[in-house]
């Protein structure tokens, strides 16, 4: 399947230090608002402009992608298999933000593609299953279905597909956006005037849930989830459906 299609061409959010490039199953563009290396594009991805999708054999969208300029303003939809966000959401101080963010992963992705969604989580197990279960169904309402979720001890890990071309158009009046939250939402400081600035300044405990998150990245153990995820324990990478990538 993954040789018929040729590389997976992955759009990788926040990448910092492009860590897929080194797979070669991978066609990679990694993005970041303030890039770490050279390989790494500069894109402020909640201002990015999407594009009609191309009309091109799919030799011809690699090509495109390989002669991508720097910094990146615009995209065409529908380009990549997969779009991943690692540690990212929980940077943005607004549940709108991160809501923004998924919908333009969702017009990022082909039909059947895959957003896969890494969050810092420091909490014992289950106190943060409602949270879990708010993200899928505001996740979901954007036209993706949730397939697969893993809790490790200092991170959930979630994988939804692209299941519909459209979303509807009632989202934010069904405050939807709301729901992507984290607690830190909820902290009695100036929420708004973080939401209006471009610097967000994370307090010690992020900084330390954060750091922990990154530390399991490479290899973790599983745990048991909130009550919700499959009851396998293989690894998060090994997806349990053949067909996700089929555009």
């Amino acid at each position: 399947l993954l040789h018929s299609l040729g590389k997976i061409r992955l759009l990788d959010v926040g990448s910092c230090f492009n860590p897929f490039l080194k797979f070669e199953e991978f066609l990679t563009v990694g993005i970041d608002i303030v890039p770490a290396v050279e390989s790494v594009y500069k894109c402020d991805f909640l201002n990015l402009q999407i594009q009609q999708p191309l009309q091109l054999a799919q030799d011809a969208i690699d090509a495109f992608l390989k002669q991508l300029k720097n910094p990146i303003d615009s995209l065409p939809g529908e380009l990549f298999h997969v779009v991943v966000f690692s540690l990212l959401l929980s940077y943005f101080p607004s549940p709108y933000q991160r809501w923004i963010c998924c919908k333009k992963a969702h017009e990022l992705l082909i039909l059947n593609g895959l957003l896969l969604v890494i969050t810092p989580d420091s909490s014992h197990q289950n106190r943060r299953a409602m949270m879990m279960k708010s993200w899928k169904i505001a996740i979901e309402s954007l036209g993706f279905k949730r397939f697969k979720y893993s809790k490790f001890s200092h991170m959930h890990l979630m994988a939804f597909r692209k299941t519909s071309l459209q979303t509807t158009s009632d989202l934010v009046s069904r405050n939807y956006p709301g729901m992507l939250y984290i607690p830190q939402d909820f902290n009695s400081i100036e929420d708004e005037e973080y939401s209006n600035t471009s610097c967000y300044v994370r307090s010690d405990t992020e900084d330390e849930q954060l750091a922990c998150g990154f530390m399991e990245l490479p290899d973790a153990p599983y745990d048991s989830d909130s009550g919700e995820s499959q009851s396998s324990s293989i690894p998060f990478y090994e997806l349990e459906d053949p067909i996700l990538l089929l555009s």
